[in-house]
């Protein structure tokens, strides 16, 4: 206890060790304990968390994030390309400075697993989640067609961390989102007479702000920015 302390959340910050959006003190806790911290850019880490994270796991974890971006540019590329976007509009929101966090979620084991939950409900606000399980004990759900659905732990899953804890469970979410001083909008590649803008307009920081100043629950960020 005494060394996560010396990673701990603050007011003024939610990356390091704890639980994720703890508005008030009667409401109810996800049933997991979380590490979550800014990996990319690296001149936007937190200097009491990266950086002094114990030795070889660091190295392993510097390792892992230079390839969880390699990929995601890659993803990233082809999502812009099915979406005929132009390939430079995608490149610039997330390839130069592209902003990534990642969120380590750990789930004891739960003696009465059918009165809690993992992580509550939510839809991610990022641009890309890759999602690995890293032990095999079953507990991610997607919500489809109105019905949640159990899913089996796969490497590099792209879906939302949810469920019951029938065991103790380690996962690791990595999330891509645009970097910090783009505007978010519809895409102006695509914007024509025919297809007006379908979105608002906002920047990329307030966007932040907004999404984690409260719980939006199962509701998407992109329903509220809709016009």
């Amino acid at each position: 206890m005494s060394e996560k302390k010396k990673f701990w959340q603050t007011s003024q910050h939610l990356e390091g060790f704890g639980q994720a959006s703890v508005l008030n003190e009667d409401q109810n806790l996800d049933w997991a304990d979380i590490y979550f911290m800014t990996t990319l850019p690296t001149h936007m880490r937190l200097p009491h968390l990266f950086p002094n994270l114990p030795l070889p796991f660091r190295e392993t974890l510097e390792l892992y994030t230079e390839e969880l971006k390699n990929i995601s540019n890659v993803i990233i590329k082809k999502m812009g390309i099915d979406l005929n976007m132009d390939e430079k509009e995608m490149k610039e929101l997330f390839e130069v400075d592209g902003l990534q966090t990642m969120r380590i979620n750990y789930y004891p084991p739960c003696p009465v697993p059918e009165k809690v939950i993992g992580v509550t409900p939510h839809s991610d606000g990022g641009g890309l989640t890759i999602l690995l399980q890293v032990s095999e004990v079953e507990g991610l759900q997607i919500k489809k067609d109105g019905i949640w659905v159990p899913v089996k732990p796969l490497p590099n899953a792209f879906i939302i961390n949810i469920g019951d804890i029938l065991e103790e469970r380690l996962s690791i979410g990595t999330f891509r989102s645009p970097r910090l001083d783009s505007i978010l909008g519809s895409a102006s590649s695509l914007i024509t007479k025919e297809t007006p803008p379908r979105f608002k307009t906002i920047k990329m920081k307030e966007y932040v702000e907004r999404l984690f100043a409260g719980k939006l629950g199962v509701r998407a960020y992109i329903d509220v920015l809709r016009i």
